[in-house]
């Protein structure tokens, strides 16, 4: 978090918000290096690739997202980015935690899922779970679906609001993908209900980055809440870390342009996915179900991790189940 200030200093009395709070799981079964952006994903490509997509679902019905479908239009899309992408990983946001389990019961066998709730956080430091509209809908979070075992989970530690939405970046394994996936979903700029003037940003794209370079097969993304450091109006440019497109490339990255395509129906992009692994193909797919429309990226599959071992249980198969702020 920083303090924004035109001079872009941070202050040196500046208050740290709260730290998230204890990882909070559901799982289930049935339930770049290249110079140019690779050309859009005609389908779900080979054996030596594999889609990961990140979607913010706009779920949370009472943040604005009413008339952005249903939960079963939000399925289909869900559905479309496996099917027609061949996504095999998604990093969404703004999805319920029931809807997420039922996600994955209803794709098949294979699918798992982890999720962790957002918190609104008063002054006396007291959280609460944000509820979806909705009868059992369950809460408001963001999450991974996977179709295979994520294992070593775990919510990385990033500056949050000392009043206010807590959201947060939720990283996990994916063995048989040879991944390392991390979601990210960044506060909103001046959301600090005690501090307005600050800006968390920085301070989370700097976890998030940093959690990245330790391990070369992460692909990480989600809803920055924030335009690319490009444009001479751009006052936000200034939060993004050194790193961003340059060490590490983003999904849409041409080159040395940083612009990409608009993924929120504003027509801005603050929509991500970055790693350092070759880069083989990304879309922006088109969507009637959110106000956000889902980034996919194709990367070349790295050899899978015989090291990683598993550290979240999945469900038995019988098992049940079936902006706003952005």
């Amino acid at each position: 978090m920083e303090r924004h200030m035109e001079t872009r200093r941070r202050p040196s009395g500046r208050r740290f918000g709260r730290a998230a709070a204890t990882l909070s799981l559901l799982t289930s079964v049935v339930a770049c290096t290249s110079a140019q952006a690779p050309a859009p994903l005609p389908g779900a490509g080979s054996g030596d690739e594999v889609s990961v997509a990140t979607w913010n679902m706009c779920g949370v019905r009472q943040w604005g997202c009413e008339e952005t479908g249903s939960p079963k239009d939000k399925f289909q899309q869900l559905r479309d980015l496996v099917g027609d992408s061949g996504v095999r990983v998604l990093l969404l946001q703004e999805v319920c935690s029931e809807d997420l389990l039922s996600s994955a019961v209803r794709l098949g066998p294979e699918w798992h899922s982890v999720f962790e709730p957002y918190a609104d956080v008063d002054a006396a430091g007291r959280r609460t779970a944000v509820d979806c509209t909705g009868q059992g809908r369950g809460q408001a979070g963001y999450g991974l679906l996977a179709a295979s075992r994520l294992t070593d989970v775990e919510v990385v530690p990033s500056e949050q609001p000392t009043v206010g939405l807590h959201r947060g970046i939720l990283c996990a394994r994916v063995p048989a993908q040879g991944l390392r996936v991390c979601n990210a979903h960044l506060s909103l700029r001046e959301s600090d209900g005690e501090h307005p003037d600050w800006d968390f940003r920085d301070d989370q794209l700097g976890s998030l980055f940093a959690t990245a370079a330790t391990d070369s097969r992460t692909v990480f993304g989600g809803d920055f809440n924030a335009p690319p450091p490009v444009g001479s109006r751009n006052t936000s440019a200034w939060i993004w870390p050194s790193e961003a497109y340059d060490t590490f490339r983003e999904c849409d990255q041409k080159g040395d342009s940083r612009k990409g395509r608009a993924t929120h129906k504003d027509g801005t992009k603050i929509d991500y996915l970055f790693t350092l692994l070759p880069r083989t193909g990304c879309e922006v797919v088109d969507t009637k179900a959110s106000d956000h429309r889902p980034l996919v990226m194709r990367v070349s599959r790295p050899a899978a991790d015989p090291s990683a071992t598993p550290s979240v249980p999945s469900a038995s198969s019988a098992d049940p189940g079936v902006s706003s702020e952005s």
